[in-house]
């Protein structure tokens, strides 16, 4: 099993693990909003924490290669450290627009649908 699929594996059981009181929980047939609701949450909390840890995999990667290429080549330190920086900022927004599209999600008046 390589190593990027384990946290992956463990990321889904829990959860699955975290969702079941919120499933466990009976609804009548008629009432659609109750599920609706309960989907909108768990896919908001759902896509936040894929997002936040691919964004944090990501940027470990980004600053391991740029440490190793500083370590081999000094004189372009300027330049590499400043498309770590860049990337890093392109990475982290990402992972901001997941976190507002999974606020967008869960506070939608489910009410009026």
């Amino acid at each position: 099993m390589s190593k990027n699929l384990k946290p992956l594996i463990a990321l889904i059981f829990l959860v699955i693990l975290m969702s079941t009181p919120l499933l466990a929980q009976g609804s009548d047939i008629s009432d659609n909003r109750t599920a609706l609701f309960k989907w909108s949450l768990l896919i908001g909390g759902a896509l936040i924490a894929i997002a936040v840890t691919v964004g944090a995999m990501s940027q470990s990667k980004a600053i391991t290669g740029s440490c190793e290429s500083i370590s081999r080549n000094p004189a372009s330190g300027d330049h590499i450290r400043f498309l770590l920086i860049f990337g890093l900022v392109l990475i982290e927004t990402l992972v901001i627009y997941a976190l507002l599209i999974s606020i967008i999600i869960l506070m939608v008046n489910w009410g009026n649908i």
